[in-house]
């Protein structure tokens, strides 16, 4: 039944990464390394649960977290020219 939930996971992880590379916009690449990371997460707890070592969940813990930082800098970072002024904005004339 696990090994059944490891080839599910892998499969949806390789979707993901082809809608990465094929995605049209950036925010559907985004989107897809964001749900790429929450598949690894789940895919880290699987084989912590088939291994039983406990403290793999620690792992998928910390890796969740590195995941939703990271995707949260990476939103900002492309959407910094929003937030920044035009170079002839803003000055007093």
């Amino acid at each position: 039944m696990l090994v059944a939930a490891v080839v599910a996971l892998l499969v949806a992880m390789a979707l993901a990464l082809t809608r990465a590379f094929m995605g049209p916009r950036l925010y559907n690449r985004i989107l897809a390394i964001n749900v790429f990371g929450t598949k690894t997460v789940l895919f880290i707890a699987v084989l912590g649960t088939i291994s039983g070592r406990s403290y793999i969940f620690e792992i998928a813990l910390l890796y969740a977290l590195v995941n939703f930082v990271t995707t949260i800098a990476v939103l900002r970072l492309t959407h910094l020219e929003e937030l920044l002024p035009e170079p002839g904005e803003g000055k007093a004339a």
